[in-house]
C-alpha cells in the first residue's frame, strides 16, 4: 500500500480530476499520507490561468520535487506547458490527469470487492465483470485485498450490461482485476462469448475491454481477435501490462508471461485490425532491474510502439516480496524512470500525428476543460473538440471529425458537419443567383 499527497490548483473542473484521482488510487488500496514529506508520491493538478499562476506552479512544483519521494504533475500546466517543468530541471512525470492512477498504482491490479457493483458516470457505465486474480506478483498488494477470481455468469454480466445501457450508458468499460481471466475458475474461458453477448446487446454503444495480463489473454487471444474484427460496438483497444522487457526481470516479478507471449499477442492483433490502439506498462528500477534488462525494455518499446504506454518507478509495497529485496538507488530509478518517459512521449506523439488530417467517427463521452468535450474513435484514441455548446456537440453524442492537430497524447478534431455546412450554405447563395428556369441537381462538390 502506498501513501499519496495531491494538491489541486485552479478551477472547479481541475477539483473534479482530483477527486476522480483520489477514488481510483482508494480503490487500489492506497491512502493518504498526513503531507508531502510522508508520501511515496506527491501529485500537483496544476493551473495556468496567467503567468503569475504558471511561476507558482513551477516553485510549488520545486518544493515538491525536494519534499517527496516522487512527484507527479497534471492538470492544465502539465498539458499545455509541460516542457516548462523540465526545463526546470524538476523531476517529475507529467502526465493527463486519467494516466496519474495508473501510474501511482505500480503495475498492480485495481481492487474490486465483493460487493462491488455497475454504476453509471455520466454516460459511462462502470462494469465489474469478476472479481480476483490469478496472478502472485512479488510487488502487488492488492491480491490480499481480492483474493483469487470469481467469474458470475455471463449471463448475469450481460443483464447488468443490459441495465447500464437502458439508464443511458453510450460507453461501458468491462472492469476485473485481469479481465483476461475471466471464467479461469469454472473451467471455460468465457470472456470472448461474453463481449460478443455484450455487443449484441440492442442500442447505440461502445465497450470497451479493461486491463488483461499478456499471460491471461495468451490462449484465447487468436478467439479476442476474431472477436474485436466482428463487432463494431467493441473498441479495438486492448491494455496488457508487459511491465519488463527482460525475461528474467519477469521471472523475479512472478509475472504469469515472457516477452514472446506478449509479441505473439500483439502480432494477432496486428495481423486481424487495421487501426488499433495497444496499451501497455513498464515498471523501471524493480530491485533486480540491471542496466541490461532496462535496455531490453527500451529496445522493447521501441518495437512494439503502443499507443498509450504508463511508465512506473517502482516503489514497495509492504508485505509483499519484493519489499524484502535490496532496492536500487533513487537516482538510477529517476534516470531510468526519465529515458523511458522520454522514449514514450517520442512514441505516442507519433501515433496522433498519424492521425493528423484523417476523419473519425468518435464518441463523446465526457465534457472537458472550457467548452470542450473528450471524444473516442473507434481504438479509444482520444480527440478532444472545442467550442462545443456553440456547435451543439454534446456528451453522448457520435459524430465524424476530422484531426487538425495533436498535444502529444491526445488529438484535437473539428466536426465534419461544421465544413459540410459551410459548403452548403456558400452553394446555396450561387444558388440564389442562377435563373429561375434553371432546375436540375445541384453540381458536384469539389474534392479541394
Amino acid at each position: 500500500m502506498a501513501t499519496y499527497h495531491i494538491e489541486t490548483y485552479g478551477c472547479t473542473s481541475n477539483r473534479g480530476e482530483s477527486r476522480a484521482i483520489e477514488r481510483a488510487l482508494r480503490d487500489g488500496g492506497h491512502r493518504p499520507a498526513d503531507g508531502p514529506a510522508d508520501a511515496d508520491v506527491a501529485i500537483l493538478n496544476s493551473c495556468t490561468v496567467v503567468e503569475k499562476t504558471e511561476q507558482n506552479m513551477l516553485r510549488r512544483a520545486e518544493e515538491l520535487d525536494a519534499e517527496t519521494a516522487e512527484l507527479v504533475v497534471t492538470g492544465c500546466m502539465a498539458l499545455a506547458q509541460g516542457e516548462e517543468f523540465r526545463e526546470a530541471g524538476i523531476d517529475a512525470e507529467v502526465l493527463h490527469w486519467d494516466e496519474v492512477p495508473s501510474h501511482v498504482l505500480n503495475g498492480e491490479c485495481p481492487t474490486h470487492t465483493p460487493d462491488t457493483e455497475p454504476i453509471l458516470d455520466g454516460v459511462v457505465g462502470i462494469l465489474p465483470i469478476a472479481r480476483g486474480c490469478m496472478s502472485n506478483c512479488s510487488y502487488c498488494i492488492t491480491k490480499f485485498a481480492t483474493g483469487r477470481v470469481d467469474s458470475p455468469s455471463i449471463e448475469e454480466n450481460v443483464e447488468k450490461a443490459r441495465a447500464l445501457v437502458h439508464a443511458g450508458a453510450k460507453e461501458i468499460r468491462v472492469t476485473g482485476q485481469d479481465t483476461g481471466v475471466y471464467g479461469w475458475d469454472t473451467g471455460d474461458r468465457k470472456l470472448p462469448e461474453l463481449l460478443d453477448r455484450i455487443c449484441d446487446i440492442d442500442g447505440e454503444f461502445r465497450v470497451r475491454l479493461g486491463m488483461a495480463n499478456p499471460g491471461g489473454i495468451h490462449g484465447i487471444h487468436e478467439r479476442l481477435a476474431d472477436v474485436f474484427a466482428r463487432n463494431e460496438k467493441l473498441y479495438d483497444f486492448i491494455h496488457a501490462p508487459v511491465q519488463s522487457g527482460s525475461d528474467d526481470v519477469l521471472s523475479d516479478m512472478r509475472r504469469q508471461h515472457r516477452v514472446e507471449k506478449f509479441r505473439e499477442v500483439v502480432e494477432t492483433l496486428d495481423n486481424r485490425l487495421d487501426h488499433w490502439t495497444l496499451s501497455t506498462d513498464f515498471i523501471v528500477g524493480f530491485p533486480t532491474e540491471s542496466d541490461a534488462d532496462h535496455e531490453r525494455s527500451m529496445d522493447l518499446l521501441r518495437e512494439i510502439r503502443p499507443e498509450k504506454i504508463n511508465v512506473t518507478r517502482f516503489s514497495k509495497r509492504p508485505g509483499t516480496d519484493a519489499a524484502e529485496m535490496k532496492g536500487l538507488g533513487g537516482t538510477i530509478k529517476k534516470e531510468r524512470s526519465k529515458a523511458m518517459s522520454e522514449l514514450k512521449m517520442e512514441v505516442v506523439a507519433e501515433a496522433y500525428e498519424a492521425m493528423v488530417g484523417e476523419t473519425y467517427e468518435v464518441l463523446v463521452v465526457e465534457e472537458g476543460t472550457g467548452d470542450s468535450v473528450k471524444c473516442r474513435d473507434s481504438a479509444y484514441r482520444q480527440v478532444i473538440v472545442r467550442n462545443a455548446a456553440e456547435r451543439g456537440v454534446e456528451v453522448g453524442d457520435f459524430l465524424d471529425v476530422e484531426v487538425t492537430s495533436h498535444n502529444t497524447v491526445y488529438a484535437f478534431g473539428e466536426p465534419v458537419e461544421t465544413v459540410e455546412e459551410g459548403v452548403e450554405t456558400v452553394e446555396n447563395e450561387r444558388s440564389s443567383e442562377v435563373d429561375s428556369r434553371s432546375t436540375g441537381s445541384r453540381p458536384p462538390q469539389s474534392s479541394s
